[in-house]
């Protein structure tokens, strides 16, 4: 039985396989069972690599952390890659405000630590350790460290008060989000909005009745107003028209319009009348409506289209046709000359059943291609991620530089790819059953080795006086402040509980609370909210970490 043993007990390629194997096993499984309506889903894994230290389990150190830095960046690109088409819209329509309640989750928190000093005799490097393990921000410890290390003063009371907080940081935004939920959130709460301002596209139905458009081409209209849409269809009479940008419209014509929530109360003034039947149902069978057009939902899978503007194509000069939406993931976006088509996107276009068959060829509409996942430029993306988080960055009255780090580095680069890749023509589609795979892979990697490394000394240094001290001061340091402001952004009633998880999961810097939201939260808009806060608030808590040693001490 010997052999056994050393499955579990000798260092080597195989036994690292199995130990984080079965953590991630167990805890996944464990973490489907509910307490009291609860349950910690992907985060459980975390406590279950604390046990597996505990009673000592272990791998390779060297091994643990390769392990755990790719499974860490592995998460935070293709987060970010996921994220990146929506993250510039939700940034320009409600990114300030997001990022503002972060730095608002950052400073009550900053501010506790430091009123805590003198209250608790806890010394500023130990206190500012413990801020970074209650906030889970790894690179902000690395970065107070540096900064105590120039001093000449001793670090490693400082590492080890964020090894103490760090599992109760872990779990600490996880408790807040349960308690909101329980006590505090409204059904309406948990219907998901759309943090982008594109993603408001509106079918109606207009009759021509306005007699300063008659006679006058769509073009001309389109020419005399700053309003957005496209007019899919016709109808004149029996008779049905695709229309062109030089088709004439007429009084009493009946016009199939795509436009945008905003703008669908000015168009009905502009045409004069819209009709009450409502065309922006999920059921409707779009090709029983009329024999002779088509609509036709159609997936770009030619390579050279990545890219191209709408307007270059001039889809209604070559095929004939009108395209009248564009959806991108779970966004619909108005087909604009100007909107950027993506590797991936699925068209909808209208028009005669042999105008449509050419728009299918020419965008390709090929989705056994889709279903390969491009994992080549998911790696060529971490290296370039990994590589961005080294960069030094020095700031004024700063002796040190600060990095962004194996967290920040690729979740930015993810961000860029997937927002700005289409502009340079870099195709970084991937299928969204493989980018949530490799989501859940990354994150749980992650947390098996931060459980695994955790695990070995956390209940020694629990025993000890001062670390029960650590811990109480760490969780109130993690509680305490995204309570605060979790229950102040719920109070405005603007944003849906998800929005609000990857708020404060987000301003925490903490990835497996988001894995928690993702789970129990529908739509993405916790991720979004996650990533358009992530940057600028895990730069900040870096900043203040080195600003605390630098000034205080």
């Amino acid at each position: 039985m010997d052999w056994i043993s050393s499955l579990f007990s000798v260092h080597s390629s195989v036994q690292t396989v199995i130990i984080i194997s079965l953590v991630i096993a167990s805890g996944l499984a464990l973490g489907r069972v509910k307490v009291m309506g609860v349950s910690l889903g992907i985060a459980f894994v975390f406590f279950t690599g604390i046990v597996a230290g505990h009673i000592g389990l272990s791998v390779d150190a060297r091994t643990l952390d390769y392990v755990e830095t790719f499974g860490l960046s592995m998460f935070v690109y293709c987060l970010g890659l996921h994220v990146g088409p929506n993250f510039f819209g939700s940034l320009r329509h409600e990114g300030m405000a997001l990022n503002l309640w972060s730095l608002a989750v950052i400073a009550i928190g900053t501010v506790l630590a430091v009123v805590l000093i003198p209250l608790t005799h806890v010394s500023l490097p130990d206190m500012v350790g413990i801020l970074c393990g209650a906030t889970t921000n790894t690179p902000a410890l690395g970065a107070a460290t540096q900064a105590i290390a120039h001093l000449g003063l001793p670090s490693g009371s400082a590492a080890l008060a964020t090894a103490v907080a760090y599992p109760l940081g872990v779990v600490g935004v996880i408790f807040v989000m349960v308690f909101i939920r329980k006590f505090f959130v409204k059904p309406e709460d948990l219907e998901s909005h759309s943090l982008n301002d594109d993603d408001h596209t509106y079918i109606a139905q207009l009759t021509a009745i306005n007699p300063a458009i008659d006679g006058k081409t769509i073009l001309q209209i389109a020419q005399m107003t700053h309003l957005h849409f496209i007019i899919s269809r016709i109808w004149r009479g029996d008779e049905v028209i695709v229309p062109l940008a030089d088709t004439v419209i007429h009084v009493n014509d009946s016009l199939l319009v795509v436009t945008t929530t905003e703008d669908e109360e000015a168009l009905g003034l502009l045409f004069g009348k819209q009709e009450k039947k409502d065309w922006n149902l999920d059921k409707i069978d779009w090709n029983a409506i009329d024999a002779d057009v088509e609509s036709r939902v159609c997936v770009v899978t030619r390579r050279g289209l990545n890219g191209k503007r709408l307007g270059e194509l001039h889809m209604r000069q070559v095929c004939g046709v009108n395209v009248s939406r564009v959806i991108r993931g779970d966004i619909k976006l108005l087909a604009s000359n100007n909107l950027r088509l993506q590797y991936g996107d699925r068209v909808t276009v209208v028009g005669n059943r042999k105008d449509v068959d050419n728009a299918e060829h020419f965008l390709g509409n090929s989705v056994k291609t889709l279903e390969e996942p491009n994992i080549g430029s998911i790696f060529l993306g971490i290296i370039l991620g990994l590589a961005l988080g080294t960069i030094p960055i020095s700031l004024p009255g700063m002796q040190t530089p600060i990095r962004l780090g194996i967290a920040g580095g690729p979740i930015i680069m993810g961000i860029i790819v997937g927002a700005l890749g289409p502009k340079l023509h870099f195709i970084s589609y991937t299928t969204r059953s493989a980018s949530l795979m490799l989501r859940k892979l990354g994150i749980s990697l992650y947390l098996a080795c931060i459980g695994l490394d955790a695990g070995k000394d956390f209940f020694a240094t629990v025993i000890r006086p001062e670390g029960i001290a650590w811990i109480g001061i760490g969780f109130l340091l993690t509680f305490l402040p995204v309570l605060i402001i979790g229950l102040a952004a719920l109070k405005t009633r603007k944003y849906d509980y998800g929005t609000i998880c990857g708020i404060l999961c987000g301003s925490m810097a903490n990835p497996m609370a988001l894995g928690y939201a993702n789970d129990t939260t529908p739509g993405d808009t916790a991720s979004i909210s996650y990533a358009t806060v992530y940057p600028l608030g895990m730069f900040i808590r870096v900043v203040i970490a080195q600003m605390l040693i630098m000034f205080m001490v």
